[in-house]
């Protein structure tokens, strides 16, 4: 994979005026196509492209307990480890995929990872080949049957060439870097930012680990860890406290798998003293800022729920309409879906786009939230009374 850019000036061009860029040289000469830009961003973009490569070996071990250690090294360097099995695709090169020299080095290692056991940690995958050419330097170490192979580059040439450096104890791979300060308006990582993208991460696949340590700081090392057992409903009761509701946490949800969307869903969603409405939504752990077909859904459920329950009972919400807004405000919800084929609408990726989805998500909402409000008649009639009263206050 390569560019071609036009040199020279005016309007006109030819063959001659045709600069062709192949690999590295092409990621090199345009990074902001690569990784978003060559600020900020575009730095945290080559951290996720690392860290989603780790989180997908983890999650590959179908135990779900793997461990993802990041650390922001004290002389400007990122430092990714995993403890992935051993035989995983990218582990090993006798696996029958690609090893980890041939995706750090060509853009064409293989197939792109896809489908619903894969996270995306960024907004977009560049892969490794594209941030070894954009690092001053970059080592990688792999474990696997009691060997360690490493392996180091500068700016995407191979200065160390694979070799056993010793024994081994476990599995996974380490891949450290250095973000090139030719390229990078900034090398420096903002640990707040990694920290927030993490513990999302490690809420919507539950049971991951993921860890992150600044070595940078002149008072001392910090550090911060995260690993959500209950997954979504962690999340929900996370958001709920950072509203400072002051309300208990009564948390609703559910998982189901629904081969028409070729996918599976986990919804959680809490209704809070608030009149604010915060429904978020995940599609393969990217989140989609500007909602879509799986969010849809997710109102269409909430509000077919609510007025049918008014109906059965006579109450003046059965006469709202399901398009109504005001019936899910003062809930806090996520929405996430895991498909084989996700589509992302928009410029910027942030809508998912499969039609059928919503259909899918507000069909099983209908019938979770309708079985919870007939085992729990009480809290149901609360809260319907409670949609009732803030559609009437308005």
């Amino acid at each position: 994979m390569g560019g071609v850019f036009v040199s020279g000036e005016g309007t006109g061009y030819d063959a001659a005026r045709i600069e062709v860029l192949e690999g590295r040289e092409a990621v090199r000469k345009r990074p902001g196509m690569w990784v978003g830009s060559t600020g900020e961003r575009g730095l945290h973009q080559m951290v996720f492209e690392v860290v989603g490569r780790a989180v997908n070996q983890v999650l590959a071990d179908s135990s779900g307990s793997g461990f993802v250690d990041v650390t922001l090294t004290s002389d400007g360097g990122v430092r990714v480890s995993d403890d992935g099995p051993e035989g995983s695709v990218e582990a090993a090169g006798d696996t029958g995929g690609p090893d980890l020299e041939a995706l750090l080095t060509s853009f064409h290692a293989g197939p792109e990872l896809r489908g619903r056991h894969i996270t995306d940690v960024g907004q977009f995958r560049a892969g490794l080949f594209v941030v070894n050419a954009l690092s001053s330097r970059l080592t990688a170490e792999a474990r696997c049957e009691g060997v360690r192979r490493a392996h180091e580059y500068a700016r995407g040439v191979e200065v160390v060439p694979p070799a056993a450096v010793g024994p081994a104890t476990g599995s996974g791979t380490t891949i450290a870097f250095w973000p090139d300060s030719e390229i990078f308006e900034t090398t420096r990582c903002s640990f707040a930012v990694l920290a927030e993208r993490f513990r999302q991460v490690a809420f919507l696949n539950r049971g991951l680990g993921i860890s992150l340590t600044d070595e940078r700081p002149a008072g001392g090392v910090r550090a911060v860890s995260f690993r959500f057992p209950e997954g979504v409903l962690d999340l929900v009761a996370t958001l709920d406290a950072e509203t400072g509701s002051g309300v208990q946490p009564d948390v609703i949800g559910f998982e189901r798998e629904d081969p028409r969307m070729a996918g599976t869903m986990e919804v959680a969603l809490l209704w809070t003293g608030s009149r604010e409405e915060r429904i978020v939504g995940f599609a393969n752990s990217r989140a989609t800022r500007e909602g879509g077909t799986h969010v849809d859904g997710f109102r269409d459920g909430v509000a077919a729920t609510v007025i049918a329950y008014a109906r059965e009972r006579g109450l003046p919400a059965a006469d709202l309409d399901p398009r109504d807004d005001r019936i899910c405000r003062s809930l806090t919800a996520v929405v996430s879906v895991k498909l084989d084929r996700p589509e992302y609408l928009g410029a910027t990726g942030g809508l998912l786009g499969n039609t059928e989805v919503r259909d899918c998500v507000g069909e099983a909402v209908r019938e979770h939230l309708g079985n919870w409000f007939e085992e729990e008649p009480e809290r149901a009639a609360q809260f319907v009374d409670r949609v009732v009263r803030c559609v009437h206050q308005d």
